[in-house]
C-alpha cells in the first residue's frame, strides 16, 4: 500500500499549556476509539457496530480539524498576511483543497 506523507514544515505553532492540553485530550480520546475498533475487529464484532464506531472516529477527527484549523486562520494567518508573506494564501489554498475532497 502506498501512502502519501506531505513534507512536514520547520515552522512552529506555540499554543498555551491548555490548548496543548486540550488538543492532546481530544486526540487521547480518539486514539481509544480507534484502539476500541480493533478490539471489535479482534473479537469479530457486527459489521454495524463497527461501522458506528467508525463514524464516531470521523465526527472526532472532523470537530479536531475544525478547531485547529479555526486556531490557524485566527492566529497564523493575520501574522502571516500582516508580514505580506505570499506563502500564508499558498498554505491556505493547499489546506482548504485538502479538506474539501
Amino acid at each position: 500500500m502506498y501512502i502519501y506523507v506531505m513534507k512536514m514544515s520547520k515552522k512552529k505553532k506555540y499554543r498555551s499549556k491548555e490548548q496543548s492540553r486540550d488538543l492532546l485530550y481530544r486526540l487521547n480520546r480518539i486514539e481509544g476509539q480507534v484502539k476500541g475498533v480493533k478490539k471489535m475487529i479482534e473479537s469479530n464484532a457486527y459489521c454495524i457496530d463497527v461501522l458506528t464506531q467508525l463514524s464516531a472516529i470521523n465526527s472526532s477527527l472532523k470537530s479536531l480539524s475544525k478547531e485547529v484549523i479555526e486556531e490557524h486562520l485566527c492566529g497564523c494567518v493575520p501574522k502571516g498576511l500582516h508580514c505580506n508573506k505570499k506563502e500564508t494564501v499558498e498554505e491556505l489554498m493547499f489546506i482548504f483543497k485538502k479538506f474539501m475532497r
